[in-house]
């Protein structure tokens, strides 16, 4: 549609010398400011490069990170829902410093009938709520489900701590020197919360029909904090929106139940043939090689029948987990358990679902199947799951990760009826929650600074998950409202942030906020994250581009601590692609997406000054251009709508009314090359202007009379020194009839009304006018 001719020349030489007058004539000095420039570097934001995280967003040859080695024997009372533990801890100080005390969470603190996390938010009275709302918020005193410490003792000696709400310091004797180990003991209990109506990332729930409960169990006991080269200790409170930050380890944990229950937790299971009936070993083994059906391992029927019953016995289920962050556990007597084995490269993963009956269908149907799905697709845009299973269990109102082990939602009608809403939240759910395996449980993030890290990058992969579930289980997309075209993603695509983006800039804040601090957690740390990072993906770097440097980024930090600037540098660094306008832009600020077409102009080329060109060269003192040597064969756009434009033949070729430059051509070239030029029959001025303060690149399509199409892009840096608005010099063989931004939706514009010329006050402009006449 654009080429380069004579006449860019002429216009870039004209340009060339107002400048030099420019600088010639100018006399005036204005005040200096500071550097705004939307594609300022972000050095300034980012901390130095040093020993320990290099420039290029890589650990560095003197990184390091502290390991915490956990051995626990748990015992869960079932009749008065508590659980006791005692648990001893090896604490190896890698790090080059001597630590003079050591930081241990106790997030389930955040449950004290006294706590201050209760007390951190306004307390207004509802216009309308329900009686249980009034009175538990009102009139009761809460739950009490804090820690009770029995003991913290080294070499069984009383060991003095400190406990300040959700952190306790260890106070050491001396210092633990860089390379030494420490190993304490903590024995403590604590009352289970009901996750249902109290709320939790952990605790049970009640079924009254039967009198059970089924129990998802994390944050359970004291675990270490990190210790790191960017803030030392990390003992930011546990206020509940902030999640975790945890050391890799080794774990040994027994668990002791009822010993009807069913249960499954982080780590390989040592004591399978103690635990399982036959039946289950028999099933268990024919699950290691089903790769398309999974096998149920415990029936519905055979759950419908433990539920009846309420053993007195216990039972200790036996795990070891090596080099994971943290450990959760599962168990109930109403539990169905299915799996099937799962390809990640050259090596069998077990895809594992626990459910009650009040899951079902829904549950047999895809839960593992899109816990196996979820570990396929991550595995290809990241690195080969490294553990041996990925376990998905039911939970009514739970969406919550842990390593190999994740709470989901999703429940049929009581009638057995299946919403869509229902299934494919419950889906979108499992594939979520089966991801944070690989952010944060080994891409191990800060999450209780950085959400983002952990849940954006994550809702991201999500999203991509999604669309390759559909495609491997087309059946999906049969819903109660007729066949989808594509699985509906909740989060990732472009039009899905808009409404956010245009809200309220008082309860908006950057992605590169304290979770704590933002006014609307699911769209600041997982929806415009993912956003984003879709569209880097989709519009800025192409997928080969991003999917190499975002595979990068998962390699280098599989199993360390990442900050958001290695992130940031590491997309960079493996790309070429220069970002900082991005990163600042999206994650830094609230601005939006708003760019539209503020202008077109049609234009005809003549040797005679026009009104505007005239005025231009007597700002720099040629008031007689005919007779300046330099100005003497000029060309002079004529605006078509302008009155000059009335007293020329506008009809036919725009270069007619340049002799000067037609003589040009023929001076300078031959006629085989004019003809290659493929002389222009339009000449346009499109001017798109920028609203929003989000730099992007211009997307347009355009549309010509005889009905053809042609999409442009213009990248990014057509913003870098036009920040309001830029103008495109476009020479067209065609005539355009319509000029749309966007038209894909691919940058998340937050006003679309803007983006399409004509607009209906524009049809009877003298512009078209002049389109009808040629």
């Amino acid at each position: 549609m654009q080429k380069q001719s004579l006449l860019y020349f002429l216009m870039f030489t004209l340009f060339v010398s107002g400048f030099t007058f420019a600088q010639e004539k100018e006399t005036e000095k204005e005040e200096g400011h500071t550097n705004q420039n939307k594609f300022r570097q972000l050095y300034d934001e980012f901390a130095t490069p040093n020993v320990y995280r290099n420039a290029a967003g890589a650990p560095g040859y003197r990184y390091y990170q502290n390991r915490a080695d956990y051995e626990m024997d748990i015992i869960l009372d079932d009749k008065n829902t508590k659980l006791y533990g005692q648990e001893t801890i090896t604490y190896t100080n890698n790090s080059p410093d001597d630590l003079e005390y050591l930081w241990v969470q106790l997030d389930q603190n955040i449950r004290q009938k006294d706590s201050p996390a209760g007390k951190k938010n306004g307390s207004g009275f509802a216009p309308i709520t329900t009686p249980s709302g009034f009175v538990n918020s009102h009139m009761t005193e809460g739950f009490d489900g804090g820690f009770n410490i029995e003991s913290v003792t080294h070499d069984g000696q009383a060991l003095s701590h400190t406990i300040n709400y959700t952190m306790m310091r260890i106070n050491l004797s001396e210092p633990l020197e860089s390379g030494d180990s420490f190993e304490f003991s903590i024995k403590w209990n604590y009352n289970i919360n009901d996750h249902v109506n109290d709320g939790g990332r952990s605790g049970y729930e009640f079924f009254p029909e039967d009198g059970n409960r089924a129990y998802v169990i994390a944050q359970f006991f004291p675990r270490m904090a990190v210790y790191n080269d960017k803030e030392g200790w990390q003992n930011y409170q546990f206020w509940g929106s902030g999640e975790f930050a945890l050391p890799f380890g080794n774990y040994e944990v027994n668990i002791t139940v009822p010993a009807d229950h069913i249960l499954d937790a982080t780590g390989e299971l040592q004591n399978r043939k103690e635990v399982f009936s036959d039946k289950m070993l028999d099933r268990f083994e024919k699950a290691k090689t089903s790769y398309n059906e999974p096998v149920v391992i415990v029936t519905e029927d055979e759950a419908i029948e433990a539920e009846k019953g309420f053993s007195d016995q216990t039972k200790t289920w036996e795990f070891k987990a090596e080099n994971v962050r943290d450990f959760g556990f599962a168990t109930s007597r109403k539990f169905i358990w299915d799996m099937m084995a799962v390809k990640v490269g050259d090596k069998d993963v077990m895809a594992v679902s626990l459910y009650p009956k009040e899951g079902n269908p829904l549950w047999e149907d895809w839960s593992t199947r899109a816990v196996a799905s979820t570990l396929k697709t991550y595995s290809n845009f990241t690195f080969k799951y490294p553990y041996h299973k990925a376990i998905s269990v039911h939970a009514k109102s739970q969406g919550m990760e842990y390593p190999m082990i994740c709470w989901n939602y999703g429940r049929p009608n009581p009638d057995g009826t299946i919403t869509d809403r229902a299934k494919y939240g419950m889906v979108s759910v499992i594939i979520h929650e089966v991801g944070h395996n690989f952010f944060p449980m080994i891409v191990n993030s800060d999450e209780r600074q950085w959400g983002w890290m952990d849940e954006g990058l994550n809702t991201f992969m999500q999203y991509l998950s999604e669309q390759e579930f559909a495609k491997e289980y087309p059946e999906i997309l049969e819903s109660n409202n007729g066949t989808l075209d594509k699985y509906p993603s909740r989060r990732g695509e472009p039009s899905k942030i808009v409404n956010y983006m245009k809200g309220n800039q008082d309860y908006i804040s950057p992605i590169m906020t304290n979770p704590e601090q933002v006014y609307q957690l699911g769209n600041n740390a997982y929806g415009k994250p993912a956003t984003a990072l879709n569209i880097l993906r989709e519009t800025i770097m192409g997928h080969d581009l991003f999917d190499y440097s975002f595979k990068t980024f998962a390699q280098r930090w599989m199993f360390k601590h990442p900050t958001p600037e290695d992130f940031f540098r590491t997309m960079e660094d493996a790309s070429a692609v220069e970002l900082d306008w991005f990163w600042r832009g999206w994650f830094y600020t609230t601005d939006y997406v708003d760019i539209g077409v503020e202008d077109v102009k049609s234009y005809v080329l003549t040797n005679t000054p026009t009104e505007e060109g005239k005025a231009l060269l007597a700002r720099y003192g040629i008031t007689n251009p005919a007779e300046n040597e330099r100005t003497k064969d000029a060309v002079y756009l004529l605006d078509t709508s302008s009155e000059e434009a009335e007293e020329i033949d506008l009809s036919g070729d725009p270069l007619k009314n340049a002799p000067k430059l037609n003589q040009y051509l023929m001076d300078n070239f031959s006629q085989a090359e004019i003809n290659a030029m493929e002389m222009p029959n339009y000449v346009y001025e499109v001017t798109f202007n920028k609203p929003g303060g989000l730099v992007m690149p211009i997307i347009v399509k355009f549309t010509y009379a005889d009905g053809s199409t042609e999409m442009k892009r213009y990248p990014v840096q057509v913003w870098r020194k036009n920040d309001k608005s830029v103008t495109k010099a476009i020479l067209s063989e065609k005539q355009i009839t319509e000029i749309l931004v966007d038209p894909n939706l691919e940058t998340a514009d937050v006003d679309t009304t803007n983006n399409v010329w004509p607009t209906s006050e524009d049809e009877k402009s003298e512009f078209d006018k002049f389109k009808e006449n040629n």
